[in-house]
């Protein structure tokens, strides 16, 4: 899938496997930067992640609730573990949210198309994180689970079943 990151980064923040076990084990995604536009793709990431039955935490300062769940200003103010923190932010906030992540205890940072601080993502994984920069968790949900491929899409993925995650 396109990407901006030479081949060696592809490989350490982009890995197939690690994308697959993120989406196999992961049960509570934090988005940080979650819109209350239902046009903004952060919404539609989370919407599309609610239907598929995770638990969706809105990170944003500004408002109290998104798509009927409870909104946190930043991740330490959320009250239970975060398996997965998906960044909506602009690459040169990153940064403090990744250390925000490690100190919170999330078990993933994931950066978002086009979203990517690769020494950011490094102190992540140096830190016991899974980190993953510039792909979109719902694409890559989509492109695994076979949603992608039923519609036209080529996913670089052969099956001739539709994948299950666990949930």
């Amino acid at each position: 899938m396109n990407s901006r990151l030479r081949p060696e980064d592809r490989e350490r923040f982009q890995n197939t496997k690690a994308i697959r076990e993120i989406l196999d084990t992961a049960k509570t995604i934090a988005i940080v930067g979650m819109s209350t536009e239902l046009t903004k793709a952060s919404n539609m990431v989370g919407s599309y992640l609610l239907d598929e039955g995770f638990t969706v935490i809105p990170v944003n300062p500004r408002a109290t609730e998104i798509l009927g769940q409870k909104c946190y200003p930043d991740l330490k103010s959320i009250p239970v573990p975060i398996d997965v923190v998906d960044v909506f932010r602009p690459p040169s906030e990153v940064s403090a949210i990744v250390d925000e992540a490690i100190a919170v205890g999330a078990k993933a940072v994931w950066t978002q198309l086009k979203i990517a601080d690769l020494k950011a993502a490094a102190r992540a994984q140096e830190a016991g994180l899974v980190a993953v920069a510039d792909k979109c968790i719902k694409m890559e949900h989509g492109r695994f689970g076979g949603q992608l491929h039923w519609a036209g899409m080529n996913t670089q993925i052969v099956t001739a079943q539709r994948r299950r995650f666990a949930r």
